[in-house]
């Protein structure tokens, strides 16, 4: 959550014509990419426990409720393709700051909102303003780090993520539980607070060089178009956007499915979400073992075959007729074992070739996650039917694509070609 082939030969010219620069101290880098990064997951997985509460209370369809979460990552997505561009003109601190102020003040407005429609709009703008957070720090890693440290320190950073995501679904359960839907939607302002105060008092700016002609719509399109046709680019970026469409499948449906069809409660379910948080920040550990001892290709490969696992045991079991919590849940650990090595090595690889243009590579690379969720949020929408299959057909869908990509188009475009 590396454009590189690993600790072998094909990194050593791409490494030793990039340096890395650590203005800052690297204890306060992993914690400035560990809140920047954490807002998505905070954002997405903290109101999650309330969502069936959230539409019943406001007396919506499931359809509207699943837009609360696919606008706002389509919001997310397509926000990144401007504040990408604007940081590598204007550099990360001003967009930072900017972002971080409009996702408090959409998250106060979301807690207020009477009505879903308003909740819909405020949720969008919430996504809009997270794309500059989570751009940016994809955009610090490359501006700071060669791209085979920056793998490594990625993972750091989203080891921090998800120790956000191990707290957010408990949270938001027991203040759902305690409290109303409202308050997990609060919590969200706090820690958006806390983040832009981080920012404003402790972050230097790491672009070195700010690009003057950045939004000149000729050299956008060119740097786009060059982005586009790196085949390092589209091989790293298809692999984190189908881990990150198996994950999103996950959290789209998850609460109506542990929640409504197998009876759980916000808490049981939250402590069930924390579980799932664990196992994806242990494979960002995992990723940190693998990377130094078999290189980026290798690591991907292995991490490939984890999902592949966990999405067909998940199917594999409903067929054998065992719908049961622990049947959905213990073959989904596998699969975030998995996605804890593919995104700090896809997110990284895609961005790795481009270190003048790491804004806008890192907003097309989260733009491709952000409209895969959409779409599969869409599907969901309309095919989630009180039972467990659209999650889990969903789940081993992806994880296909997952190996597919892994096993062909890291394996064969892996190695680092910058441009």
């Amino acid at each position: 959550m590396t454009g590189l082939g690993g600790c072998c030969s094909d990194t050593l010219d791409w490494m030793s014509s990039t340096r890395s620069i650590t203005p800052t101290s690297p204890g306060l880098t992993v914690l400035i990419l560990s809140m920047l990064l954490g807002l998505q997951p905070i954002t997405t997985d903290l109101y999650l426990p309330a969502l069936p509460a959230l539409t019943e209370g406001f007396g919506a369809a499931m359809s509207q409720a699943q837009l609360t979460l696919t606008a706002l990552l389509l919001a997310f997505g397509v926000s990144q393709l401007i504040w990408g561009p604007l940081s590598d003109r204007f550099g990360r601190r001003p967009v930072l700051l900017i972002g971080l102020a409009a996702y408090v003040l959409a998250s106060v407005a979301s807690t207020l909102s009477p009505s879903m429609d308003l909740l819909i709009f405020w949720r969008t703008m919430q996504g809009a303003a997270m794309g500059a957070g989570v751009m940016c720090a994809r955009a610090i890693v490359r501006d700071l780090y060669t791209p085979v440290i920056g793998a490594r320190v990625m993972s750091k950073g989203l080891s921090g993520l998800a120790v956000v995501a191990c707290a957010s679904a408990p949270l938001g359960g027991l203040l759902s539980d305690v409290f109303s839907w409202r308050m997990a939607l609060l919590a969200l302002a706090i820690f958006g607070a806390a983040t832009l105060a981080l920012i404003a008092l402790r972050f230097e700016e790491t672009v070195q060089q700010k690009n003057p002609k950045a939004l000149e719509p000729a050299t956008l399109v060119r740097t786009w178009l060059e982005i586009l046709r790196n085949p390092t680019f589209v091989a790293f970026s298809a692999l984190s956007a189908a881990s990150y469409g198996g994950l999103f499948t996950f959290l789209a449906a998850s609460s109506f499915v542990f929640i409504k069809v197998l009876g759980l409660s916000k808490t049981q379910y939250g402590l069930l979400m924390f579980t799932m948080s664990f196992s994806y920040m242990l494979g960002t550990f995992l990723c940190r073992w693998l990377l130094p001892r078999y290189g980026v290709k290798r690591s991907v490969a292995i991490a490939g075959l984890f999902s592949l696992l966990g999405g067909s045991l998940m199917v594999g079991l409903a067929a054998a007729g065992v719908v049961a919590p622990w049947a959905m849940i213990a073959p989904f650990y596998l699969f975030m074992l998995g996605h804890g090595i593919h995104q700090p090595c896809g997110q990284s690889g895609a961005i790795g070739p481009f270190p003048q243009a790491a804004g806008a590579a890192s907003a097309l690379n989260g733009f491709a996650m952000a409209l895969t969720a959409f779409v599969m949020g869409g599907w969901l929408g309309t095919h989630m039917d009180g039972t467990i299959y659209p999650l889990i057909y969903g789940i081993w869908f992806w994880s296909a694509l997952i190996a597919l990509a892994a096993w062909t188009l890291v394996q064969k475009q892996g190695a680092p070609r910058a441009s």
